[in-house]
């Protein structure tokens, strides 16, 4: 799995690709802790 710190680097060179694998992980994280406060 790649690490968002060098997701970010990437997506600032113009990888687009990296956006795409970003995002997964973001949302991924975002239900984690949205889940954790509800419970």
């Amino acid at each position: 799995m790649y690490d968002v710190t060098l997701l970010l680097t990437e997506i600032e060179r113009g990888d687009s690709l990296a956006a795409e694998q970003l995002l997964p992980l973001v949302y991924d994280e975002l239900r984690q802790l949205a889940a954790s406060k509800m419970s």
